[in-house]
């Protein structure tokens, strides 16, 4: 990808808060139910923290239950890529920002119709740009 995103470490602390950079650099979780984007039900786009990517619409949001914001697809395009992740003993699909390399979350098989996809997301990894900002 021609326009990735490369910082140092230093210019990704002083862009993100801490529970932003502990999540979309250093690959951390959010707990469950706290994140800010966790119960957001107004239409508009999910934007990736570190880049500004779009990456998903409330129109592939769902409540999953899990605690985490859920989309059931990314926006069309590639900005979402994966990664296996096989840390903590278990074996998952990791998702990022293929802009920058921000940790998103992680991929599951069992989201609803049409897809049949969970992009379980972290609240912390993204920004919301409302429908009626744009």
């Amino acid at each position: 990808m021609s326009d990735k995103v490369v910082k140092t470490e230093a210019e990704w602390r002083e862009q993100l808060s801490e529970i932003q950079y502990h999540v979309a650099r250093e690959k951390g979780t959010e707990r469950p139910f706290t994140g800010e984007f966790t119960n957001e039900k107004r239409a508009g786009e999910y934007r990736c923290i570190g880049c500004g990517e779009p990456l998903f619409s409330s129109e592939g949001k769902f409540d999953s239950g899990c605690g985490w914001p859920s989309f059931y697809e990314s926006l069309p395009g590639d900005a979402v890529a994966t990664t296996e992740d096989n840390s903590h003993g278990m074996r998952r699909v990791e998702i990022l920002c293929r802009k920058c390399d921000s940790h998103l979350g992680h991929v599951f098989p069992d989201g609803p119709q049409p897809t049949g996809t969970r992009f379980c997301v972290n609240s912390a990894s993204l920004s919301f740009e409302p429908e009626d900002d744009k």
